[in-house]
Parts: structure tokens; sequence; C-alpha cells
């Protein structure tokens, strides 16, 4: 006999007022935000910076939000509390699904762009890609995406054009330089 999950149980988001119950999320989407988290996780021990899984609120009330990234960043360590992160984290990395892309790709980047986080990430399981979008002059600027697996199309135009696969990446966060993003290590165990 299996166990009911009552709804107010279930993991929530509250955006301008309004609750959005979350999706379960696939075993690609875990393990990919796992594996980023970890990244971070090692890198970061023993730093100023925490870095946060999915399920870690953020809580912006002059926006009436409540949102669970899959990962974020944050430096300045005032704004933790117990019960989530109050304030701005400096990246937010969220996993795109069928049912949460549409809002990864406006309405949240829209409004990490208007609240200040310096470097926004989305991940695609299915695309196996990352987007790095940068916060430029108060705007999202696209600096790259970096592919595990380059769609032929893309790959042909590349190689026409003479570009470089980039397989490691960089954040633009201080204090980072010597923290190294493997993209194969982004999609490990992602089949």
């Amino acid at each position: 006999m299996g166990t009911a999950i009552l709804k107010e149980d279930r993991p929530y988001e509250i955006i301008r007022g309004k609750i959005y119950y979350m999706a379960t999320p696939r075993t690609r989407h875990i393990n990919a935000g796992g594996n980023v988290f970890s990244m971070f996780r090692n890198f970061l021990r023993g730093k100023k910076c925490r870095v946060f899984p999915d399920g870690m609120r953020l809580v912006l009330k002059d926006e009436d939000v409540n949102l669970r990234p899959d990962m974020m960043v944050v430096c300045n360590r005032d704004i933790i509390k117990d019960n989530g992160v109050h304030g701005v984290p400096d990246l937010i990395v969220e996993v795109l699904s069928p049912s949460t892309a549409k809002n990864d790709r406006n309405f949240k980047k829209n409004l990490y762009e208007k609240i200040g986080v310096r470097e926004y990430w989305l991940i695609s399981t299915a695309e196996k890609s990352i987007e790095v979008y940068l916060l430029k002059d108060g705007r999202y600027d696209l600096d790259h995406i970096y592919y595990h697996e380059i769609p032929p199309t893309l790959l042909s135009d590349m190689i026409a054009e003479g570009d470089e696969i980039i397989r490691e990446f960089k954040t633009s966060l201080e204090g980072f330089e010597d923290f190294i993003i493997s993209v194969d290590d982004v999609f490990d165990d992602i089949d």
C-alpha cells in the first residue's frame, strides 16, 4: 500500500502571490543539478560564499515571490536565514524541465535580471547544453552556450567558421578564478 502525498506537502513557488506546485523532477534533472552543486560545494569548502541545492527557498518580499532555484551561490552571508535566502544571490542555476522551461526562460530570467543576480545559468538535459547569462549594465547578456553533445548542424557551422569547441569554462564571480567547470562533469551520468 502506497503512502498518499498531501498537496500541502509538495514543494511550491509563489509568484506574484499565486501558488505554483512543483512537479517531481526527473532523474536527469536531479543528476544535472546534483553534479553542478557538487562541483561548487567542493570548490567553496572553507570559503566565504555558500552554495545551496534545490529546495532552499529564495524569498523576495518586494517582488512577492518565494522561489526554489535548482542551485544558488550566495556570497553575502547576511541574507542567509534559517528558512531561506532573503535577498539577491550571486549566481542562480535552473535545470530546465518541460513543465518549467518557459517560466525559467521568461519570468524568472526577467526577475533575476531586475533584482541584480550577477550570473544566471539554464541547463538543458535534453540538449545537453548550458546557457550562461551575465549581468552587464543591468541587462542579461548571453555570454555563451556550452554543449556536451554539439548538434550536427551547429557543429558543421562551427567547423566552417573555425570556432573552437569549449569543454570547460569559468564563472565570472570574483574569487572563483581557480574554479573550472567541466561541461562533461555537469552531464556526467545523464543518459
